[in-house]
């Protein structure tokens, strides 16, 4: 019966710890987009792999093959 009063106030402070936990992420815009960095990966542009992939490794290289 002694450890009802530790553990009741515990359960309380513990209580109020999560739920300002909670109510700071509210505020700070935690849950503000939960979809946009699903489709960010999804909708990865891709076609910047291939221009890099294309272009020359040398820049000065090039301007010799072009004359």
């Amino acid at each position: 019966m002694d450890i009802l009063y530790l553990l009741i106030p515990l359960s309380l402070v513990l209580v109020f710890v999560i739920a300002a936990m909670f109510w700071w992420s509210l505020k700070s815009g935690q849950y503000e987009d939960l979809e946009g960095p699903g489709h960010r990966i999804l909708m990865d542009d891709d076609t910047a792999d291939v221009q890099e992939k294309s272009s020359p490794v040398d820049p000065d290289q090039s301007a010799v093959r072009d004359k």
